[in-house]
């Protein structure tokens, strides 16, 4: 079963990448670009469509002039794809980071030093009062404790305003980090979790899983006909057509659920403490919410109809490895597209158990 489950997810991803793969050549020769690894990451990346950022630079370039130069390419992709970006970020907000704290630090050290050299001039005052009754003399010495007071009132005032700054700088400086962490784990278009993130959390989820004997399920979504409808109507209202169904899927799930963007039109969900029986219901309530909603095309205010997706569910049991899951949750998948899509099937219904011991096309390969 697993073989034929592993074969028809690689023919999935075969059929997937090489439509990317052929768009990516089609845009490189429409431009005039020479086919450079750099280039085709970029139009690659285009046509799957994970990158909103990359994708509306590039659409609003193409709007504009029809045409994009190499020039224009070479800023998008330092922008929106290059590699080192979050990391120069992180390295920037932590460099700022360090400076502040270096700050605080001096600013303590010249306080403990000034608290310091205040003490001592109170011991010697009142060795110097201890010997002396000449008035004036005793006048002297309160005086000048007056002004050292007043000096050291002055330095806990500037310090405590400095210390606020640098608190409210640090607190910024920790949302922009916190900011970086959660653009590096959310998909750019739908604002779910991405890729990445899924991967974590499935594996997280089924060792909490394991460990306290709790259920787990796992929904694999895809959009029906998604790829004719993107012919037909273009790459802007097919990323409508994605962010419609991200909002479906955020909207009938809660608390612990992890709704994902799995990649180019697939989402997946994974749902802890939660038994097959009760995915199936998450996954009708999700199926239902998408053909409720009819999409309107923003540019003309064009009805374009409904659109439907079908779903896979499959639960964790005891000795899985992620990759079971996920293949037992496309298996379904997989069998709601060939009963004739926007259908929910489970890894129990009869002809997901048929299906298993045949060497058939993936879910993602009958769009």
């Amino acid at each position: 079963m697993a073989n034929h489950v592993s074969e028809n997810m690689e023919n999935s991803d075969f059929k997937r990448t090489y439509i990317y793969g052929e768009s990516a050549l089609g845009n490189l020769k429409k431009n005039q670009m020479p086919a450079y690894p750099r280039n085709y990451e970029i139009w690659y990346t285009y046509a799957a469509g994970f990158n909103r950022g990359l994708n509306k630079a590039i659409n609003d370039i193409l709007r504009s002039t029809g045409m994009i130069t190499l020039a224009q390419l070479d800023t998008i992709y330092n922008e929106h794809l290059a590699p080192s970006r979050l990391g120069d970020r992180v390295d920037e907000v932590g460099g700022k980071i360090s400076t502040e704290l270096s700050s605080i630090v001096r600013e303590v050290e010249g306080y403990i030093s000034a608290t310091s050299h205040y003490g001592e001039s109170l011991v010697g005052a009142s060795q110097n009062l201890s010997k002396t009754e000449d008035r004036n003399v005793i006048r002297e010495i309160v005086t000048q404790l007056i002004s050292e007071t007043k000096e050291v009132e002055e330095q806990n005032r500037t310090l405590s305003e400095q210390l606020a700054a640098s608190q409210a700088q640090v607190q910024q400086l920790r949302e922009s980090l916190d900011t970086i962490r959660y653009e590096s784990l959310t998909d750019d278009l739908t604002t779910l979790a991405n890729r990445k993130h899924f991967d974590r959390s499935l594996e997280q989820a089924m060792e909490e899983a394991e460990e306290n004997e709790e259920p787990l399920s796992l929904l694999m979504t895809d959009i029906d006909h998604f790829k004719k409808f993107n012919d037909t109507f273009g790459h802007q209202t097919g990323d409508q057509v994605l962010r419609l169904v991200a909002v479906a899927v955020k909207q009938n799930v809660k608390g612990r659920d992890i709704p994902c963007r799995y990649g180019g039109e697939e989402f997946a969900v994974v749902l802890p403490s939660t038994n097959l029986r009760q995915a199936v219901a998450v996954a009708e309530s999700i199926r239902k919410a998408v053909m409720a909603k009819e999409l309107i095309k923003r540019s003309t205010g064009e009805n374009l109809g409904r659109i439907t997706i079908s779903i896979g569910c499959s639960t964790f049991s005891k000795g899985d490895t992620v990759q079971d899951l996920i293949e037992r949750a496309d298996q379904s998948l997989y069998a709601a597209k060939r009963g004739g899509r926007n259908l929910v099937k489970c890894e129990t219904d009869p002809d997901v158990a048929l299906l298993a011991d045949k060497p058939e096309k993936s879910a993602s390969g009958a769009a």
